[in-house]
């Protein structure tokens, strides 16, 4: 059975500002993927029970939905995880993850597993802040000339959270390496490059869980 590794934030708060994961940026994935018969298991770098931004959350959840977010709700510490027993690692979003996900040792040692075994690295939104202070055993970036998408300048501006956020991803993607690309505020945007494959916002979500599922397939 095909395996995916789902990281999410253990992150609640920012100032004053209530934070989490996005929780469509889990479900949705998580979702498609079971369907098709994959394994998914929640992770994170303490564990335990996954905060949920307010802001992504409805008491009215979609029906495909039920039963779905159980991963969420006790997830295995990073530092437990055998890397070995997965075939890809995907990096949820939420604005908690510009927090715990950078310069995170728990996190690099996976990113270097799963690199240099060719398995597939996804990321949604502020997911692909795992990539940044994080790098491989010769100290370089881990998207060091690799295309990558994520969310924008732009639609952070828009939120009104740019000033809160410890720095702005799109700029730290690009410091880090990385060829950054972005398809315009809420565009539904997808890019591969190498095993990576990483969405711009939310927005892009159902697309990145098809285009995963479609190279896990193949």
């Amino acid at each position: 059975m095909t395996k995916i590794l789902m990281v999410a934030t253990n992150v609640d708060q920012i100032g004053d500002q209530k934070t989490g994961l996005w929780l469509s940026e889990f479900v949705e994935p998580a979702t498609e993927w079971t369907h098709e018969g994959f394994e998914v298991t929640g992770a994170s770098i303490k564990g335990g029970r996954i905060p949920i931004d307010p802001n992504s959350y409805s008491n009215e959840l979609p029906r495909v939905w039920d039963g779905v977010m159980e991963p969420i709700h006790d997830t295995i510490k990073l530092s437990e995880v055998n890397p070995e027993e997965y075939d890809a690692i995907f990096f949820c979003g939420g604005h908690g993850a510009m927090v715990d996900f950078p310069n995170s040792p728990e996190i690099e040692a996976l990113l270097d597993h799963f690199k240099q075994n060719n398995k597939l690295i996804g990321a949604i939104c502020h997911g692909p802040a795992a990539f940044i202070g994080n790098k491989d055993v010769n100290d370089i970036s881990f998207i060091k000339g690799i295309k990558i998408t994520g969310y924008s300048n732009e639609e952070e501006q828009a939120t009104g959270l740019a000033d809160a956020m410890p720095f702005l991803l799109e700029d730290e993607l690009k410091e880090a390496g990385a060829s950054y690309e972005s398809g315009g505020v809420e565009a539904d945007q997808v890019v591969v490059d190498q095993n990576f494959i990483t969405g711009q916002n939310p927005q892009s979500t159902h697309r990145i869980a098809e285009v995963f599922k479609e190279h896990l397939s193949s």
